[in-house]
């Protein structure tokens, strides 16, 4: 049972200033910042090029490793990095790999032109997906474990927290990458995107250094616990030898954390909870994976992209990101996931009116900050939502699980949307109504499980 407590005003919003939250935020923004790359960036790049609206959209398959980093996840849960680990700690040692290898695939793109190397380049950046996704698995271990079990208001604004330097990463490398790739094709750089990607590699380096400042408990219970798990596994098997061994340990990584899961919220509801993740953000994602393409056809430059949609729905997304941690702890998890559901749906159709009033900046500006309200009450909810339902034993595998099931349908289904637009002959009106209507489906799940979920707020 999901308990969070409702405080006072004052005693919800001192919460963020705790000094742990400095520390989500900033494992946040190394988590949100290679979105830039293999996203606006990587979209707006292709688009410069002269390539099809149905190949930029089909690019964002690389976007769909997201949804099974899972598959791993009990591998990062329990393997350590030779060195790394040592020196670093189990979970940034994964993390510094990770950053290590992005860093290295942006030299990389930087040598590569699109137009003759389009498969090198989306194999670049699959493999920036794949890193990142792996990283995603302990940053967001980490950030659960910044916060003791029985903190059920610092989970609540540790998840807002995350979601703030989670979109600070995306938005302000966005406004970075955006405006570097601007001055250098105004100064005349004939490869201006390539220069940008190693201004980029810059910023990486940076949140390796900040990633040094985060701290990491060295705690011997999760072994202890793992551990447990093998030794009940041999236990069946009835007897205690070298391949015995070896099935207690790849049977207890990999079955553990899903039949922790299932033990501890039953099987019915734990089905009703993966069905919800999977539908809450396909609508959210099919308007995301297209949006930069729509703002540069309907006649935005990069900078003005740069101003509204990145710097201007960043200040945006962080004031209501923390709004909605403290409206998620006020009056509890269902009810802003809810509400969030609703606003995403209200916010698409703003898109709409955009696309058949044609270029006009004050409703580009109403858009972007609506639209980045409801995606910030959203995410902070489902964020919370699911850091509260992990097992301590299986951090890692099981939230990455969760989160993963979620990018599944954000990602490999929204792969089509440009083939939609194409299929729609254009007509971008129609096709932001159409991702309004795609948030229906979760509300509806999400109405038949709530009484299963059996939440209380006091």
């Amino acid at each position: 049972m999901i308990e969070i407590k409702k405080q006072s005003l004052s005693e919800t919003f001192s919460v963020y200033f705790d000094r742990r939250m400095i520390r989500i935020l900033l494992l946040g923004a190394i988590s949100g910042f290679p979105w830039v790359l293999i996203g606006s960036s990587l979209s707006l790049w292709l688009k410069e090029e002269g390539l099809s609206r149905s190949t930029i959209g089909w690019a964002g398959l690389i976007f769909g490793v997201y949804a099974f980093n899972y598959l791993w996840a009990p591998l990062i849960d329990r393997l350590q990095i030779p060195y790394l680990t040592k020196k670093l700690g189990h979970r940034r040692g994964w993390i510094v790999l990770m950053q290590t290898a992005i860093l290295i695939c942006l030299v990389v793109w930087s040598l590569i032109n699109p137009t003759e190397n389009l498969a090198l380049l989306i194999t670049v950046g699959l493999i920036i997906a794949i890193a990142s996704a792996t990283q995603d698995i302990t940053v967001d271990a980490l950030r659960i474990e910044q916060i003791s079990e029985n903190e059920g208001k610092s989970m609540a604004a540790g998840a807002a927290m995350a979601v703030v330097g989670w979109w600070s990463g995306y938005k302000l490398g966005g406004v970075i990458a955006l405006f570097t790739a601007e001055y250098f094709q105004n100064i005349g750089i004939a490869n201006y995107w390539q220069s940008t990607f190693l201004i980029l590699g810059i910023v990486v380096i940076l949140m390796n250094i900040g990633l040094m400042f985060v701290h990491e408990a060295h705690s011997d219970i999760r072994k202890v616990n793992q551990k447990k798990t093998d030794q009940l596994i041999q236990n069946k098997l009835g007897s205690q030898n070298f391949i015995t061994n070896i099935i207690a340990w790849i049977s207890g990584t990999l079955g553990g954390p899903v039949i922790s899961f299932f033990k501890k919220n039953g099987f019915s509801i734990a089905i009703g909870i993966l069905g919800f993740v999977f539908l809450f953000k396909i609508g959210e994602a099919f308007l995301g994976r297209m949006s930069i393409v729509f703002y540069k056809e309907i006649g935005f430059s990069k900078g003005d992209i740069a101003i509204y949609s990145k710097t201007l729905g960043w200040i945006t997304t962080v004031i209501f990101t923390l709004l909605g941690g403290l409206f998620v702890i006020r009056s509890g998890v269902l009810k802003a996931m809810f509400l969030a559901g609703i606003l995403m749906a209200a916010t698409n159709l703003l898109f709409t009116a955009l696309a058949w009033s044609g270029k006009s900046e004050w409703l580009f500006a109403v858009a972007v900050i609506f639209d980045d309200i409801a995606a910030a009450f959203a995410t902070v909810a489902f964020v919370a939502f699911i850091s509260l339902l992990v097992d301590r034993t299986y951090t890692a595998t099981q939230y990455a699980l969760l989160a993963s099931i979620g990018t599944a349908g954000r990602t490999t289904l929204a792969s089509s949307s440009g083939a939609l637009v194409d299929w729609l002959n254009g007509d971008w009106g129609t096709f932001f109504i159409l991702t309004a209507i795609m948030v229906i489906p979760s509300l509806i799940c999400l109405w038949f499980i709530k009484d299963k979920l059996k939440l209380s707020e006091k």
